[in-house]
This record gives C-alpha cells, sequence and structure tokens, in this order.
C-alpha cells in the first residue's frame, strides 16, 4: 500500500481530481460566462482569514461588506474580460497560469521524507556537490610583466634563486613589484584562490610540489613566484555533516522529476504540429506532428 501511494501516477490521478475541484470553487461552482454570482460561505470564510492575517485582527462588518463587494466587483470584471477573450494570448497571464498548476502539482505530489539509505545514496550519487574544497597555505611575490617586460622569464629565476637560498622564512615585502596583494594566505580554499588571482593560478596550485619555492606562475596580474607549504584535499563529509543539505538537494531533483513526468502526462492529452518558416511563396508547410 506504502508503496501504491508513493507511485507518480496515482499522485497525478488525484492531482487531476483536485484541479477539477479547485476549478469548481474558484469560480464559484459556475462556468465563465455565467450571470449568477454567489459569494458561498466558503468565499466569506477565505475573504475573513485574508483580512485577519494582513491586520492581525477580524474585519469589522463594514470592512466584509467592502470586501464582498470588491470581491463581487472582481468577479464581474474578469468574467467579462474572459468573455471578451481579453486573457488569451498575453504573456503575463499565460505564465501565472502556468505557475499556479505546477505549484499545485508540487504541493500534491510532494515526496514524502527521505530515508536515511535514499540519502546515503543521493550523497554518494552526487559526492562532488558536497565534498569540501581543496584547501592551500602559501607565499607569493608578485612580477609585474609590464614593469619587467622581456626580461620577466629572467627575474623570475633570479627571484627563485634567491628565494631557495634564503630559505621559507624570508621577509618577503622587498621583494618582487609593489602591489595590493597579500604575501601569505593560510589555509585558503580553492575558490578563494579563484576570486583573488584568477582561474589560472588556482588551478596551478593544484600541480605545484609543496615545500619548495615555483614559478613564475600566471595570475589575472600577472606573474608570481609562489612557495606552497600545504595542500589539503576536498573530501566528501559524512551524511550526518551534511544530511539537511543532502536531505534538500534530494527533495529539489525529485520535485523536477516528479515536475517533468507531470508534464509528458498532460502533453499527451495534445498533438502539437510545428509549422515550419515561410516557403518562397509565401505558404506554410506544417511539420509532422510532435508529441
Amino acid at each position: 500500500m506504502r508503496r501504491l501511494l508513493r507511485e507518480p501516477l496515482l499522485h497525478f490521478l488525484l492531482l487531476g481530481a483536485a484541479l477539477f475541484a479547485a476549478s469548481s470553487w474558484g469560480s464559484g461552482g459556475f462556468e465563465i460566462g455565467s450571470k449568477s454570482i454567489v459569494v458561498t460561505q466558503g468565499r466569506l470564510d477565505h475573504l475573513a482569514t485574508a483580512f485577519a492575517r494582513t491586520w492581525q485582527r477580524p474585519p469589522t462588518q463594514r470592512e466584509m461588506d467592502g470586501l464582498i463587494q470588491e470581491y463581487v466587483r472582481e468577479e464581474v470584471y474578469a468574467r467579462e474580460a474572459v468573455a471578451l477573450g481579453l486573457d488569451r494570448d498575453d504573456l503575463i497571464i499565460r505564465r501565472r497560469l502556468r505557475q499556479k498548476l505546477e505549484v499545485v502539482s508540487e504541493d500534491l505530489a510532494a515526496p514524502a521524507e527521505p530515508s536515511t539509505e535514499k540519502l546515503q545514496a543521493y550523497l554518494k550519487a552526487h559526492a562532488s556537490t558536497f565534498a569540501t574544497e581543496r584547501r592551500f597555505s602559501f607565499r607569493q611575490v608578485y612580477l609585474n610583466p609590464d614593469r619587467r617586460g622581456v626580461n620577466l622569464a629572467r627575474d623570475a629565476d633570479r627571484l627563485l634563486a634567491s628565494l631557495t637560498q634564503a630559505g621559507v622564512q624570508t621577509d618577503l615585502a622587498p621583494l618582487g613589484d609593489p602591489s595590493l596583494l597579500e604575501h601569505e594566505f593560510d589555509n585558503a580554499s580553492a575558490s578563494e584562490g579563484r576570486n583573488v588571482f584568477g582561474e589560472k593560478f588556482a588551478a596551478a596550485l593544484g600541480d605545484l610540489s609543496p615545500g619548495q619555492w615555483q614559478g613564475p606562475v600566471e595570475s589575472g596580474f600577472g606573474a608570481h613566484v609562489v612557495f606552497l607549504a600545504e595542500r589539503s584535499e576536498g573530501r566528501v563529509p559524512p551524511l550526518e555533516d551534511v544530511r539537511e543539505a543532502v536531505r534538500r538537494e534530494w527533495a529539489n531533483a525529485q520535485r523536477l522529476e516528479t515536475a517533468a513526468q507531470f508534464y509528458q502526462v498532460l502533453l499527451r492529452r495534445y498533438s502539437v504540429a510545428v509549422e515550419t518558416p515561410r516557403a518562397a511563396g509565401g505558404k506554410h508547410d506544417p511539420a509532422q506532428a510532435r508529441r
């Protein structure tokens, strides 16, 4: 029985019944174009509840009369507008109707709370989404290519030799060319490296050998001589550390899958033909119907 209740087809059948009921409730039980407007008790309760939610108190009788008059006015205008076809080919109205139907379908087909086994399987299948980033601790000296010109490679080699001889704790402030960049970065994430230095520099950090001065390493600013002190690889955390994030992503994936299935169910009710562009003679050639 539980398996049956989880079947998407059953959800869609229930959705169809709900849509029919919602359509009848929304129009007061009468077809569009009817000249009879009945303000039902359900509608009165809805108006009063909406007022109370906004103003944090129930409406007075005078305010309730005003709400009823405004609802009747809206109903009259809405019916006359639909009768005149003003709702047709209106992009805003079409998008709003689509959004409302999608919301209804999502509410009715909302997935049940996933088991630990399902979340663990989702984490395994999407490990890269939840893995922690690589982190780097490094020192750098900047060389300005505009200032160095054709001597950039030579100057980088000389600086490398000097730093290798001086050791890792050398004061870097007087070395290289002036910039606003820090000389030392401790436990910086890969995304922080990309944000500060650019994609090429961050990628190079993943290939450098720790424990020695190397370069030149290209960045968005120019060139750098870099000492990589430590690099820690990213890892997939245990489920308990990221359970809420995994549950949220799993639920979103289920929602998208259900929405796609629901659309295919609806699409099968239609025959879709796409006309080809106008030929030289000005005639349309209907394309083969697609379903």
